[in-house]
């Protein structure tokens, strides 16, 4: 028979660790100066900690963006750099410093022989893995669909992202900890964090992952690049499952539903999903479970790092580096580099990754001659999975899982 998990207000009266007070957005009918000081608020005003160089395209929700001019500086991503994307607020979190962690229990409820629960300091006593891998919002280059017809969402240009290190206990460790045996019928795992909607009655935040990933992949994590997981990063526990889009990867966990089918949840079925089969740029798409399938593994990708959008360059040898990546499946296998005008492509050097997730960087020295040039990249898995030439391929109103072909203008002078 299965368990029935307890509901969501009864879930945050019962825990000690619920949110205390939420984060509101400002009314409706706010001043014209107090909007103008919501758009003036740099990174470190709305998430204490953060560089104030990072892009901000929200405060509530906070949506922080890294430039990649910042980001191309280090092989792993700081916390004070690493973008963020919040759907929902938790009191207390809009910070770099670590949540108070030991009794903080991570529920395990639906098809299993039985209910159970770990805590934080139960969690931190086990032994631990640490995987290096991407971290990108599933939005990431939403900018790049909407030159092609208007996607809905923050315009984020290819900074939401970083190269991260965490560390916590496998999944299955958990469940053999806990002596709990999964029922055959379980085909997903659902995950819920602690976070609560900014207004009564919103939908509530929850994903939605295949179990066979979640068994293989997935881990709940106690630390970020060596350190307690930041508050404002999903700290004290996160679920990540390396290899799949952030949203994916549900901060402040507090339980886990093991159930046959993906969550009916809003933000699952009406949101963060691409449409099955192509459709018209510029089109209206009323998503469901069928004609659609959620952010799940990230799609082949690389961006460049080097020379920048408009950036003049000296003539000569020219070196071209950036950064390439996929779901982790299999290795990247080449990236391509073009100059755009004599249409071909040459192969980058590869330099080996820190894991099987975490992104690979490549270089290509070429010489060039004084001129304008358009510099693209395109990642080619052993898989055969490659970027699309077209920016406007995979278009999609939410404008969600871009991985077109990168391309900057240079001035060679």
């Amino acid at each position: 028979m299965r368990n029935r998990p307890a509901t969501r207000r009864q879930f945050l009266k019962r825990s000690t660790f619920a949110a205390g007070g939420l984060f509101l957005a400002a009314p409706v009918g706010a001043s014209r100066l107090a909007m103008a000081a919501e758009t003036s608020r740099t990174a470190a005003n709305v998430i204490t900690g953060k560089d104030p160089r990072l892009i901000v395209h929200s405060a509530e929700p906070a949506e922080l963006e890294t430039p990649l001019a910042l980001l191309r500086e280090h092989s792993i991503t700081p916390d004070a750099l690493l973008f963020v994307r919040n759907n929902q607020s938790l009191s207390g979190a809009m910070n770099l410093l670590p949540l108070e962690a030991g009794g903080w229990p991570v529920e395990i409820t639906g098809l299993v022989e039985r209910p159970g629960s770990i805590n934080v300091s139960q969690l931190s006593q086990m032994q631990q893995i640490e995987q290096e891998l991407v971290l990108q919002c599933s939005g990431n280059g939403r900018a790049m669909f909407s030159a092609a017809a208007p996607a809905k969402g923050a315009q984020w240009q290819c900074g939401a992202m970083g190269n991260v290190r965490f560390g916590g206990v496998p999944l299955v460790k958990v469940l053999d900890r806990l002596g709990l045996k999964i029922d055959p019928r379980a085909r997903f795992v659902t995950a819920e964090g602690r976070d609560a909607p900014a207004k009564a009655g919103d939908p509530d935040f929850e994903h939605s992952i295949p179990l066979e990933d979640a068994l293989s992949r997935s881990f709940v994590a106690l630390t970020m690049n060596g350190a307690p997981i930041p508050a404002a990063h999903g700290g004290p526990v996160r679920l990540v499952t390396p290899g799949y889009y952030a949203t994916m990867n549900v901060k402040w966990l507090g339980r886990l539903r093991f159930e046959e089918t993906e969550t009916a949840n809003y933000h699952q079925v009406r949101r963060y999903r691409t449409p099955r089969e192509p459709i018209p740029v510029g089109s209206e798409f009323t998503y469901g479970l069928q004609n659609s399938e959620p952010n799940w593994r990230m799609r082949t990708k690389s961006v460049i790092f080097a020379p920048l959008e408009g950036e003049r360059v000296a003539a000569g040898d020219v070196d071209i580096r950036g950064v390439a990546w996929n779901d982790g499946a299999t290795p990247i296998e080449t990236v391509l580099v073009s100059t755009g005008n004599d249409m071909a492509w040459r192969p980058a050097r590869i330099v080996t990754a820190g894991g099987p997730y975490a992104w690979q960087h490549w270089s290509l020295s070429l010489d060039l001659q004084p001129g304008e040039y358009r510099l693209s990249a395109r990642a080619v898995d052993a898989l055969g999975r490659t970027q699309p030439l077209s920016p406007a391929a995979h278009w999609n109103p939410a404008g969600y899982a871009f991985n077109g072909v990168h391309s900057v203008k240079v001035i060679v002078r």
